[in-house]
């Protein structure tokens, strides 16, 4: 019996050949979550969990075309944005974004790889700029918090100031995330319609590649299950949490890779859920 009752969930980013972050991410962790992947490629990357060693960017139209391929088909309920290299390719997804404002956008500004290789051309800062007003939550971290705002964030009072003055770029809310800050636990903070939340967990002696691009996936998966903006990023939260705690290295560096099947395998970390009884 074929079933049809899937939500569907639409990942426009970059692609990681080692499978790490990006759309690969992307995809397990809607697969994790029982929703349907669909993906837009907006880069092709060669990398592996030591360097990225080159990018390779389709032409506009390319991605447009994939763009509007997926939705002549498919019912989609929730986006996720990653990585978007240049102005150009900004622009083609904003532009699809914007004929569709009341669908669920999250918007994860990606920069900069783990390994410190810059993925998006100074130029276009100001292009993503223009996007972020269109998202529904922005999810920098703290390198790309301070590349948006262009000033440090060192300690928990700077990050405080800094998700409000994030929030006045336009998104609807803002989870700055809070792992590149000293201190345990970690503190993921939202600034949203519900007020200022903090997510708290252990830190964990982790190397981690594809947080970033995990944690908005699960936000999009969620919101697309019909969980509420606030509920979404607790979950997503505790589901990168445990993913984290059961990552592994398949390379032959130290970067730790997430387990995104975390809660089939059995492994959970404090306080988690091995369940959300929702989606397929």
């Amino acid at each position: 019996m074929t079933r049809t009752t899937a939500a569907n969930v639409l990942t426009i980013a970059g692609s990681d050949s080692g499978g790490g972050a990006g759309i690969q991410a992307d995809l397990k962790t809607f697969a994790a979550h029982r929703v349907h992947g669909l993906s837009a490629i907006a880069a092709l990357t060669a990398q592996n969990t030591r360097a990225v060693t080159a990018v390779h960017l389709p032409p506009s139209d390319f991605l447009q075309c994939q763009i509007d391929t997926l939705f002549d088909d498919f019912d989609i309920a929730a986006i996720k944005i990653g990585m978007l290299a240049s102005a150009e390719l900004i622009a083609t997804v904003a532009s699809a974004v914007q004929q569709r404002p009341t669908l669920p956008v999250v918007l994860d500004p990606v920069m900069v790889a783990t390994s410190g290789a810059r993925l998006l051309d100074p130029s276009a800062l100001a292009a993503l700029r223009g996007l972020i007003a269109h998202a529904t939550v922005l999810t920098p971290n703290i390198h790309e918090a301070e590349l948006l705002l262009d000033r440090p964030i060192r300690t928990a009072e700077q990050a405080d100031a800094a998700l409000h003055d994030l929030a006045t770029l336009g998104a609807r809310a803002v989870l700055l995330k809070g792992g590149h800050l000293p201190g345990d636990p970690v503190t993921d903070r939202l600034l949203g319609p519900d007020g200022q939340r903090q997510f708290q967990h252990p830190r964990l002696n982790r190397n981690a590649h594809g947080s970033g691009c995990t944690l908005a996936a699960a936000i999009a998966a969620n919101l697309a299950l019909g969980d509420d903006l606030t509920h979404a990023c607790q979950q997503a939260s505790d589901y990168l949490h445990g993913a984290l705690a059961a990552a592994y290295r398949p390379g032959h560096s130290e970067i730790d890779l997430l387990d995104h099947f975390w809660r089939e395998s059995g492994v959970v970390g404090t306080g988690i859920r091995t369940s959300s009884g929702r989606g397929w």
